[in-house]
């Protein structure tokens, strides 16, 4: 059984940080690109960012990119998704997520769309004052 189980959010002011975990047990983690996604007050699931198996390609939705950064750590199973100048607009409800249902292959990142994925956490809250 794959448990995907999320960490590290909070109440932070606008422009401080957070590091958000995840981590992964019941697959192979060194063979799946993995994810974040969010969920903002009355909007759709949004992916934020993914990174392929080895750390060596990653993917970020345009309104992070350059503040959030997305690393893993194979040997313990988890990656992580480091927000730096966090915004107002980045409260959230912040998943991760695995396993592609339309391909075979699960290193790379083939996209960003949540309705791709099978396998998620529960989310950890981030809440951002301005």
């Amino acid at each position: 059984q794959v448990q995907m189980v999320e960490s590290g959010g909070g109440f932070v002011q606008a422009g401080e940080s957070l590091t958000l975990s995840c981590t992964t047990s019941g697959l192979e983690f060194e063979n799946y690109a993995m994810t974040w996604f969010r969920r903002r007050p009355g909007k759709e699931r949004e992916g934020v960012s993914c990174i392929t198996w080895n750390g060596q390609e990653s993917q970020y939705l345009d309104s992070v990119q350059g503040r959030f950064t997305v690393s893993r750590d194979n040997a313990n199973n988890v990656h992580f998704l480091q927000m730096n100048a966090l915004k107002p607009e980045d409260t959230a409800m912040y998943y991760c997520a695995a396993n592609y249902a339309r391909y075979s292959a699960q290193r790379r990142c083939w996209s960003l769309l949540a309705a791709d994925f099978t396998y998620w956490g529960t989310g950890t809250q981030v809440t951002v004052s301005s």
